[in-house]
């Protein structure tokens, strides 16, 4: 589904100045289940943010607020200064989804033709055919396209308003190696010139090396906020890797200062909050050879903070709530 309006994405002309979307204390419930849990937060002009967190974490009822798709039980939430809905009519958000939103007898160019015929302005279709990379598919019927080819449209058709926030859920599914890369290439650009792009995706790796900031949800509530490189030491401690010929986990729960141990074949991985002691344990009175250390990466950093074993909830600034 793509959700756009029928104006074009400028500002008001009493443009509230620039931060894009602004969420207090809200709160969603559906019956006894409390899907948001007293979420705040702050996205500026240009941030390129990612929405990250298991199953039920409550990323996509979070998404729905800001897209003004469901009313908050609590809070107060605005973009660009606006109720969402208003945002909307004013042409400042467009949504790209993971499914829906496409008729399979159209074109590619079909569809963005009719995309364009319900804005009063809006940009030349052949551009957003070039900004998403389909140009060559476009008397291709949507129904015959790839995933891939289809979620670019999407894409494309949520380019036509020219909005001021851009909302993506899961924009890369189907895409090949390529056209992510030059899916983000494109988004980079939007950024730079000013767009907002809040953006919710499986893919750990994109939110990585592509998110200005990352913000991960926990059963409906912010438990860290900031970088990559924040979120990544927010998860405490590193990991020790070595060859070590007949190491076995029973033998490895010996070492000092171990937290977890893995032996896979002849490499053991052992994490620490004091890799030091491990290290100097393995090399002084193992026959342990080959010794790496390294911190914890996006993947082993979310499932340290998301999981139900997780500890408070933090920010990047390191204080809890």
């Amino acid at each position: 589904m793509t959700v756009t309006s029928a104006h074009h994405g400028a500002l008001p002309p009493s443009g509230p100045g620039p931060v894009a979307v602004s969420l207090d204390g809200v709160s969603k419930n559906f019956g006894h289940v409390q899907a948001v849990k007293d979420v705040s937060l702050k996205i500026d002009s240009g941030e390129i943010v990612a929405i990250l967190g298991p199953n039920g974490a409550g990323k996509t009822s979070t998404i729905d607020i800001i897209l003004g798709l469901s009313e908050p039980n609590a809070g107060h939430v605005s973009v660009y200064g606006l109720r969402p809905r208003q945002a909307i009519t004013h042409g400042l958000i467009s949504a790209v989804m993971q499914t829906g939103g496409l008729l399979r007898d159209l074109t590619v160019a079909e569809t963005l033709e009719y995309t364009a015929s319900l804005f009063a302005r809006s940009q030349s279709p052949q551009e957003a055919l070039n900004r998403a990379g389909i140009a060559e598919v476009a008397d291709r019927r949507v129904g015959r396209c790839s995933g891939g080819e289809q979620q670019r449209l999407r894409f494309a058709m949520a380019l036509m308003s020219d909005p001021e926030l851009l909302v993506l859920d899961e924009p890369t599914t189907g895409m090949d190696v390529e056209g992510r890369r030059n899916f983000w290439a494109t988004i980079r650009k939007d950024a730079e010139n000013g767009r907002t792009v809040l953006f919710a995706t499986h893919y750990l790796e994109e939110a990585d090396a592509y998110a200005d900031r990352i913000i991960l949800l926990r059963h409906g509530k912010i438990v860290a906020d900031g970088t990559a490189a924040e979120i990544k030491a927010m998860a405490a401690g590193r990991t020790v890797r070595a060859t070590l010929p007949g190491a076995s986990e029973a033998l490895l729960r010996d070492v000092p200062g171990a937290d977890t141990v893995e032996a896979r074949g002849e490499t053991v991985y052992i994490h620490s909050n004091d890799s030091d002691a491990v290290a100097r344990y393995l090399l002084t009175s193992t026959a342990a050879r080959d010794l790496e250390i390294t911190a914890r990466g996006i993947e082993e950093a979310f499932l340290a903070l998301t999981g139900d074993d997780a500890g408070p909830a933090v920010s990047s600034t390191g204080a809890s709530s």
